[in-house]
């Protein structure tokens, strides 16, 4: 039976009550934004949308191009687990558009609602900060448009003008003022990070026997990895497969308590925050004087670090080439000119599948080299149907700023999707570089009962597979 999901009926509004928890006055003041919505938001907005209209010319292109033929409608997998219209792309972006039209275009200014155009309401402010912060800028709905529209970016813009009218989430503030106060995104201070590094080394020596390091702070190795913080404390088979990985090779290299978090919260506030984010990545490179930074296994991480970092921060020139580079780009180098020796029956437990997480895959053009460590460390590997990977792979569902509790509903309803795919091709093990995708899928495969012989499918990461068949 081919694979299909079905189409929900619709249902106005069901989803109009999940929001995110508001920012506090701290964590806004800690990322120099307005501690509180500012009086005069409704022109501070406008202001905004008009500054990003002229330094974004695609974002005009985007809102006035959209033929609103629906093409995109049924492919977000937040409008096919909810079934709220808000949640198809193009009615999402509508939310946008229409104070957009009834500001910049004479249209709008003329006819109003008769031509799609209202101004910002408070009513229209809820629509956007409930609706913008259901989508996880996954871009999938824009590998269907014909126009090419990126709605991601309107979202970005959406999120942006909020934030700079004191309106935006506590999670994702949070963490960006967690990276500015300890270096990553979970809050560890310097100490506990080294401690971690340490309490590995030695689960390490226990399990092979050998003094395999973790290194930090040491200056003049080849290579400063940036993973996501959460490897070295939640994922801890895919920071202890990065070890083995880099011991196995014979190279040099170190994380820094300055910048250790590749993620990048920024993405999903604004371009200030994206690109102060991005630049401690390259000041620890030069304080530490490595030859090559090596993003980690986290999605909006290489996002951002592919697409922006030598545009918002560059040149990257004081580095080997190639830059940026994918820790999965770099493994696969060594493994095809045969630097480990591997053993792939040690994963022979394992019926593997792969999940593309978004901004790997469409936003990264990173879709063979993960595919490749796998079928290199796994005899039994099977992919999802096509029409769910690759380019046209479905969000875990809290990618985006959405991994945060208050809005579970919204999480699990995206998350079906994947969830389906994984049921139906029978994999045990989920395997995806992205740390916001290994703690959602767990949850969601929960959520939704994929289960093999009775037990919860497994989700982890690359290099964790990669760990486990090494012959160290």
């Amino acid at each position: 039976m081919a694979f299909r999901l079905d189409i929900p009926p619709l249902e106005p509004g069901v989803a109009a009550e999940w929001q995110c928890y508001a920012a506090k006055p701290k964590d806004m003041r800690a990322i120099h934004l307005p501690e509180e919505r500012v009086e005069d938001w409704q022109r501070r907005a406008v202001d905004k949308l008009q500054e990003l209209l002229l330094k974004m010319r695609s974002l005009q292109v985007y809102l006035d191009i959209c033929a609103q033929c629906g093409a995109c409608a049924d492919k977000c997998q937040f409008y096919l687990g909810t079934g709220d219209p808000n949640n198809m792309p193009v009615q999402r972006a509508n939310l946008l558009r229409k104070v957009y039209r009834y500001y910049f275009t004479p249209v709008g200014r003329l006819f109003g609602r008769a031509a799609g155009a209202e101004p910002l309401t408070e009513e229209v402010l809820r629509e956007w900060y409930t609706y913008f912060y259901q989508c996880s800028e996954c871009r999938r709905c824009s590998a269907f448009c014909p126009y090419g529209i990126d709605t991601a970016e309107i979202t970005i813009a959406a999120r942006e003008i909020m934030a700079s009218i004191g309106v935006a989430t506590k999670y994702v503030t949070e963490v960006v003022a967690k990276v500015y106060e300890t270096g990553n995104n979970l809050g560890i201070p310097p100490l506990a990070w080294k401690d971690n590094c340490e309490f590995l080394e030695e689960e390490l020596y226990e399990e092979t026997g050998q003094r395999i390091r973790l290194p930090v702070d040491e200056e003049g190795a080849e290579v400063l990895l940036v993973p996501p913080s959460a490897d070295n404390f939640a994922n801890t088979d895919t920071m202890i497969g990065y070890a083995k990985m880099f011991h196995a090779a014979g190279i040099s290299w170190t994380t820094s308590t300055y910048c250790n978090e590749a993620g990048n919260f920024g993405l999903f506030l604004n371009y200030r925050n994206l690109k102060q984010v991005n630049k401690r990545i390259l000041d620890a490179a030069r304080m530490l004087r490595v030859k090559k930074v090596v993003w980690g296994e986290c999605g909006h991480a290489w996002r951002a670090g592919i697409a922006f970092t030598d545009t918002m921060n560059g040149p990257m020139d004081f580095l080997e080439v190639p830059y940026p580079i994918h820790i999965c780009e770099f493994t696969w180098d060594l493994l095809r000119r045969g630097a480990f020796r591997i053993d792939k029956s040690a994963n022979d437990d394992l019926l593997v599948t792969y999940h593309d997480p978004c901004n790997v895959a469409r936003a990264g053009q990173l879709l063979e080299e993960p595919r490749a460590i796998l079928r290199a460390t796994c005899n039994r590997f099977v992919e999802m149907p096509a029409d769910t990977i690759r380019e046209r792979t479905y969000c875990c569902g809290a990618g985006g700023g959405l991994l945060t509790d208050e809005i579970m509903e919204v999480r699990m309803a995206g998350g079906k999707p994947r969830a389906e795919a994984v049921r139906y091709v029978g994999a045990n093990y989920v395997a995806t570089p992205c740390a916001i995708c290994k703690a959602q899928l767990p949850e969601v495969m929960k959520h939704w009962r994929v289960e093999v012989d009775g037990e919860v499918v497994r989700v982890g990461g690359v290099h964790d597979l990669l760990g486990r068949a090494l012959i160290l």
